[in-house]
């Protein structure tokens, strides 16, 4: 089917008063064919989980954007494979045994450092500069994969090196979003390693609530000189630790508006690293804020 038939098509379908929807529209020239009516149960089944608990038929019906009584078809045959369940009692609708299932393997299989990584040569190529993945460690942040930018440093950090917590900005998204039983340990014995005297509480409860207001850390200079970082946390479905992301660059080219941009491609970054690890926010959403309540909550600063 050729462009111009396919738009032949389309316009027939409107004047003579069909919807062009998801159901009735032609398939484009170039589209891949799918299933049309699992991508509506898909639909009804995204419905119920950003409902967040058990919803009623019209409710679901309207998130999802269709009539109750094609709704209530797909909520039958869904029921019926296991992926929703209707309670008795309340008659409202939720997510079934079969999709905990196969959610639950979905995690296991997952490879979250493989699956962010992915995304990190685009982030370098749009920013142009170096950039970084940090997962938490026994002693802290250690960096997992480092991927070289157009501009040279004056030295990389090396995968495999653990980094500190004040001094870097992907340390300092950890300060920020662990709770201090977490990190507190670590950082004592950071500092003590360094024979230095860490700054006093209030100087390490305003590092963590700047990068909590924010979403991301910035450094210059701290762990290398001449050395400027922006880091921000990546979080995945479930309570596992989040991931942190890195982009350094030459310190002399850390302009205000450098920063701006490098700050939302990262930020952009992150985000869909989340999505792709089952956060239906993202990273800046709100489950973002509930990890920021837990890790300020959880413990006093250290």
């Amino acid at each position: 089917m050729t462009a111009a038939s396919d738009r032949l098509h389309i316009l027939q379908a409107v004047t003579s008063g069909e919807q062009a929807g998801p159901e009735s529209r032609p398939q484009l020239s170039g589209e891949r064919q799918g299933i049309q009516s699992v991508e509506l149960a898909v639909r009804v089944l995204e419905a119920l989980e950003k409902g967040l608990g058990p919803m009623s038929l019209t409710q679901i019906a309207a998130a999802a954007d269709m009539a109750p009584n094609k709704a209530h078809r797909y909520l039958v045959s869904l029921g019926r494979a296991g992926l929703v369940v209707q309670s008795h009692r309340s008659g409202l609708y939720d997510l079934g045994p079969t999709l905990r299932r196969m959610g639950i393997e979905s995690l296991r299989r997952m490879d979250e450092v493989g699956l962010a990584s992915e995304h990190l040569p685009g982030l370098r190529d749009r920013t142009t500069h170096s950039v970084n993945l940090a997962v938490w460690g026994d002693h802290g942040p250690v960096v997992v994969r480092w991927d070289y930018g157009a501009y040279a440093l004056p030295i990389t950090v090396r995968v495999g090196a653990t980094m500190p917590l004040l001094s870097s900005s992907v340390g300092r998204v950890y300060l920020a979003y662990l709770p201090g039983t977490t990190t507190g340990p670590v950082l004592e014995s950071q500092l003590a390693a360094e024979v230095k005297v860490g700054p006093p509480d209030e100087e390490i409860a305003r590092i963590r609530a700047d990068v909590l207001a924010r979403g991301v850390a910035v450094t210059s200079g701290g762990v290398i000189p001449g050395i400027t970082s922006l880091a921000a946390p990546v979080f995945a479905a479930g309570e596992s630790l989040p991931l942190v992301v890195a982009v350094a660059m030459p310190a002399r080219l850390a302009t205000e508006s450098a920063l701006v941009k490098v700050e939302a491609e990262l930020l952009r970054t992150t985000a869909a690293m989340a999505v792709d690890l089952g956060s239906a926010t993202g990273g800046g959403g709100s489950e973002g804020g509930v990890r920021r309540r837990r890790a300020t909550s959880s413990a006093p600063t250290p």
